[in-house]
């Protein structure tokens, strides 16, 4: 009879081991990681539209503002400021990157990722293109010298700032070892344009403020080099197309201006990662 309960509880405690063992390894794991860097951008040509119906007085230029005008497919470059990456209390001057996200299971293969980019739209200045409206009562259809001193410079100089919500899928290529695997990234999402625009409107500066002016559809692709367990360097492509519905042109007043073009950026990041349930 000893020996019998004896047994049974040999075989209890087995069973209790085994489901305490079964309860570990089927845990919950993710993987949260953060990463920073830079990025290129290049823009598609864009009509941006100005408009200030509002006919009251401004200060800022000296004008009774009543304007209409379209310029048509203006080119712009971005400023990338990378001589300012050995500043610490610059870094954030040039066009940097950021990434935060969380993969959902064990193997990192799907995760959900903020995405913000700070890409910087400057319009040529001294192109010739076409001016389409009126300024003022004063009817034009003509192509233009874009003059930045006498009639107009634009740029979201402290940032276009392209901010993505993004569903993330990853396939591992090369895994020669538990500390360094090499892999293939593809990132889509939809999100936000948050710009400071920077304007010369009639020879008259303006800075804006920040503000949400538009959206944004985004997918990137890239390499993804996992080290160290829990280091990661990203090198990746990425296509947008950006829709301006409300820049800021006059200050807090009633100018407007809306435009939309397509990006395409290189971007590297450097990063870490930590598992966020559980043991990895």
């Amino acid at each position: 009879m000893r020996l019998s309960l004896f047994l049974v509880l040999i075989a209890a405690s087995h069973l209790f081991s085994q489901s305490d063992s079964l309860k570990i390894s089927t845990k919950k794991k993710g993987t949260l990681y953060l990463s920073a860097g830079y990025t290129r951008v290049w823009f598609s040509k864009s009509d941006i539209r100005f408009v200030d119906r509002s006919n009251t007085y401004h200060p800022e230029t000296g004008y009774n503002h009543n304007y209409d005008f379209t310029v048509y497919d203006a080119e712009a470059k971005d400023r990338p400021d990378f001589d300012k990456i050995p500043d610490i209390v610059n870094f954030t001057v040039p066009q940097y990157a950021y990434r935060l996200g969380y993969y959902f299971n064990n193997k990192s293969d799907l995760a959900v990722e903020i995405n913000y980019d700070h890409t910087k739209y400057i319009m040529k200045d001294y192109q010739k293109l076409r001016v389409k409206g009126d300024i003022n009562g004063t009817y034009i259809d003509q192509d233009t010298l874009i003059d930045p001193k006498k009639f107009l410079h634009f740029e979201h100089s402290d940032g276009a700032n392209f901010l993505l919500l993004n569903i993330v899928k990853r396939w591992k290529l090369v895994n020669p070892s538990p500390l360094f695997n090499m892999g293939w990234v593809i990132k889509g999402g939809v999100g936000c344009v948050i710009p400071r625009t920077d304007v010369t409107l009639f020879g008259k500066r303006l800075n804006n403020d920040f503000h949400i002016a538009g959206w944004l559809v985004g997918a990137e692709t890239g390499l993804r080099t996992e080290f160290f367990k829990y280091g990661f360097f990203e090198f990746v492509g990425k296509a947008s197309f950006a829709h301006y519905v409300n820049s800021l042109v006059i200050g807090k007043g009633n100018g407007r201006a809306t435009h939309h073009f397509f990006a395409y950026q290189l971007t590297a990041t450097l990063g870490v990662q930590v598992p966020a349930f559980g043991k990895k």
